[in-house]
């Protein structure tokens, strides 16, 4: 049995969730500048896309935003290892397997969620993963974001069998999404809120089972919160936080590795060569339009004085024709302008 390479802790301590037609590259590349240190990762993408899809556009990546994992959804091990090969040759740090999603779709092609209740397949799923990367020249992690259980299994037991069987398959490092996934009844959304928190179980299985690292995921929504994790697990993930309140990240990063604060003006205008790039395109990109990537900066300004104004100028020019970036200057403009109104 070949084990999964260990990921330094510092690196495991901040991380951003893989979420669906959210974590695209131009939302990892924000992400990556306000927050430095974290790790990031992609939308989930199924073994066959990589395989057979389109792999510019579904493994699209911009170095800077190193360190970055690949999430991948499927339950055929041959097709994972395929794909995580594939993945791990484009320069992915870290091949992710996706146990945790509840879709219907997900459901009807018998992966994510409920693979909780295949612990053999899964472990099958890793080995065969981790052995597709081992050749490799630097072969990289393969790790596994889960949920608790399905429906109303509610014993820990049988949680930490699943974690066992799979890390006896070589895996190393867990992403425990501290809930229960309900795979009847409950839509996407409704799984992320309805069935209750147990942070505990995740920090049961980080004491019981010192040697994997276990990263906490789910309903963590302020600094206080992420922060508290730390004390009883090697990380903390964050979601939709992260998503609708960027601003959260770049305190934590700053915070947890001692990098001083930057205003959030100054943040976004780092982004400025990024944006002009992609508007311009190249010989093997075409150009992006404005908004693609500015649907990712709507909430730098949550909760701040400024914050709808922003939003306000983003959201209505954004999709314009020749918009470019002289709009994110006026929407700040506006930020800035409101605030001073209310000083």
């Amino acid at each position: 049995m070949i084990s999964s390479p260990a990921i330094r802790p510092d690196a495991l301590r901040l991380s951003v969730a893989p979420m669906m037609d959210w974590t695209d590259t131009h939302c990892r590349v924000f992400h990556r500048l306000l927050a430095p240190h974290a790790r990031l990762y992609t939308e989930m993408v199924h073994a066959n896309a990589v395989i057979h899809g389109d792999r510019a556009r579904l493994l699209a990546m911009d170095p800077v935003e190193h360190p970055v994992a690949l999430q991948l959804g499927g339950s055929e091990p041959a097709l994972l290892a395929q794909a995580a090969r594939i993945g791990a040759e484009r320069g992915f740090d870290e091949i992710n397997l996706n146990c945790g999603c509840p879709s219907d779709r997900v459901q009807a092609g018998r992966f994510g969620a409920c693979l909780m209740r295949e612990p053999t397949l899964v472990a099958d799923s890793v080995a065969a993963m981790i052995e597709s990367v081992a050749a490799l020249e630097a072969p990289v992690p393969v790790t596994v974001k889960c949920r608790l259980g399905v429906d109303d299994d509610h014993r820990y037991e049988v949680f930490r069998e699943f974690v066992d069987q799979v890390a006896a398959a070589g895996c190393r490092m867990f992403v425990v999404h501290a809930r229960n996934a309900w795979l009847k009844g409950l839509s996407p959304k409704e799984n992320r809120e309805v069935p209750p928190l147990r942070y505990e179980w995740a920090y049961a299985l980080k004491r019981e089972r010192p040697d994997l690292s276990v990263i906490v995921n789910g309903g963590i929504a302020t600094e206080h919160e992420a922060t508290a994790h730390l004390a009883h697990a090697d990380g903390a993930m964050l979601g939709r936080a992260a998503y609708h309140d960027p601003y959260l990240l770049h305190r934590l990063d700053a915070a947890w590795f001692g990098d001083p604060l930057r205003p959030r003006g100054e943040l976004l205008r780092t982004l400025r060569p990024y944006v002009e790039s992609q508007l311009a395109g190249s010989a093997q990109q075409r150009p992006v339009p404005l908004k693609h990537i500015t649907r990712h900066l709507l909430g730098l300004f949550h909760g701040e004085r400024g914050g709808r104004a922003f939003r306000q100028v983003l959201s209505e020019g954004a999709h314009r024709p020749g918009a470019d970036w002289s709009l994110v200057e006026a929407a700040l403009a506006a930020t800035e302008r409101t605030e001073q109104a209310a000083a």
